[in-house]
């Protein structure tokens, strides 16, 4: 880019200093954007799934969760930069589209709304099996309706009326969590409850020791303690709607570290002081065998509304988000022109409406066949969300080279350590990757990828072959021009 088209470009910035106006209103304020940014983080995969991590790794689980989430602190600064740049709703599929290639960014947004598609069916489809725990005579399929539709609702309302269900949704988990580390903290240092005789901080590493299944035993859990990050980039979709993004985005980015030190790294350590790590099995949440031991006889369903209250929040906004990526999909003529289409209130409702009525065919094929077919199809959601990750570090890694030899201008938020921070983050996805090959528990993963490659290179042909145009090189500027 010249240096015209960058004095161009600067010139068509809104007074928020977001890229050119998409037709979205401004709803997302500081206090809904900071709770999506620690809704993102915290889900279903610590609640429930940190119980299998335990399992493999024993206490040394702490010590895999703070390295991933310095890596994901690396992912999330990498997409601050690029926010600062260029906030826009499309966000990492537009910075694919600008700094790796139209064809990139086709895959991404494409590759990022199935992600949530199918997130949302299992999201859903979980939210009904958890509300069984208090009434079984509800059959699953009515409930999981229920909940889709009215979260279908709640996004056809406003983005207000989102951002603060979500804000509420995130609100349930953080004091949940907060509320385990108190009480736990009691339980060890005042020695009240059944747990209060054997909760100590040296179950940490009396129970054979800090590793007790070796270094090789806590590597292979990494995969799992990557996919409970799933979905902390949702923050960055939020930039074409946020109300002060250059301000907002940056504050709900820096808090990342400490989202991870206190929510993930914080409870681990005290649930595991409080139960030994021999006790957790998979597929059992760790915080309800944590509230068992102590004796706390609601804790069980306390536990059950919040991850409840995590997948609801999970669907929710995959919702947003699906709406969201087709319709930038559609402004750059790599999907159909009707998802272009916004309501009153500055909703893509098209892209929405459709994207929900897949969610609802899944969770009928769910309800079907819960079998391994399908769980081929759910598998999907865990590359396809590093595949995110990924294309976030490159285009930032493109965007800093443009940006250092001025042909672009420098972000107001650099990423502290890169480029370096950004090739440690890429060389550990591409590790964890191989180690998904290697366990038979998750090489499942890996079987769509290719699948879903074939789907994406037959779409590039068909619509190249009607328009040649829409792959051709395309700067910021002339996106501008579609407003």
């Amino acid at each position: 880019m010249t240096s015209a088209q960058v004095d161009s470009q600067q010139g068509v910035k809104d007074a928020t200093g977001s890229a050119p106006e998409e037709g979205y209103q401004r709803g997302l304020g500081n206090r809904q954007i900071q709770m999506i940014a620690i809704g993102g983080a915290i889900g279903t995969g610590l609640f429930l799934g940190a119980g299998k991590a335990i399992s493999k790794a024993g206490p040394s689980i702490i010590l895999a969760y703070a390295i991933v989430g310095l890596v994901i602190f690396f992912i999330m600064r990498a997409l601050g930069e690029l926010l600062m740049y260029r906030p826009v709703s499309g966000s990492f599929s537009e910075y694919a589209r600008e700094f790796l290639g139209p064809f990139m960014g086709f895959v991404t947004g494409w590759t990022y709304w199935l992600f949530w598609v199918v997130t949302g069916i299992t999201e859903v489809t979980a939210a009904a099996t958890y509300v069984q725990y208090w009434n079984k005579d509800i059959p699953q399929w009515v409930a999981a309706l229920v909940f889709t539709v009215a979260l279908f609702g709640i996004n056809l309302i406003s983005v207000k009326i989102f951002g603060e269900l979500e804000f509420w949704f995130s609100m349930v988990k953080v004091t949940a969590i907060i509320g385990m580390i108190l009480i736990g903290l009691g339980v060890i240092t005042l020695g009240f409850s059944d747990a209060g005789d054997t909760a100590s901080f040296s179950l940490l590493w009396s129970d054979g020791g800090f590793f007790p299944k070796g270094i090789g035993g806590t590597l292979m859990t990494l995969q799992i303690v990557m996919f409970a990050f799933l979905a902390v980039e949702l923050v960055g979709v939020t930039a074409g709607e946020a109300t002060d993004p250059k301000k907002v985005l940056p504050k709900a980015i820096n808090t990342v570290p400490w989202r991870i030190g206190l929510f993930y790294i914080g409870s681990l350590i005290i649930i595991l002081s409080v139960v030994s790590w021999t006790v957790f099995e998979p597929g059992v949440s760790p915080f309800v065998a944590a509230f068992a031991k102590i004796g706390l006889p609601a804790g069980a369903g306390i536990v059950n509304f919040v991850v409840l209250t995590a997948a609801l929040s999970s669907a929710n906004s995959g919702m947003y988000s699906t709406g969201r990526m087709l319709r930038d999909l559609s402004r750059n003529g790599q999907g159909p022109k009707i998802f272009d289409r916004l309501s009153k209130n500055g909703l893509p409702t098209t892209g929405t409406g459709v994207s929900v009525a897949m969610m609802l065919v899944g969770v009928w094929v769910n309800y079907q066949w819960p079998g391994e077919a399908f769980n081929y199809v759910v598998s999907f959601a865990t590359i396809s969300g590093m595949w995110a990750w990924i294309v976030i570090l490159l285009s930032q890694l493109r965007y800093r080279a443009k940006a250092k030899r001025g042909l672009l201008p420098q972000s107001e938020f650099k990423a502290p350590g890169a480029p370096y921070t950004s090739v440690f983050a890429l060389a550990f996805i591409a590790m964890v990757i191989v180690m998904m090959g290697i366990d038979p528990d998750t090489r499942i993963s890996l079987y769509a990828a290719p699948i879903w490659a074939a789907v994406m290179g037959i779409g590039y042909l068909v619509i190249k072959r009607r328009d040649p145009n829409v792959f051709a090189a395309k700067s910021p500027v002339d996106s501008s021009k579609k407003d």
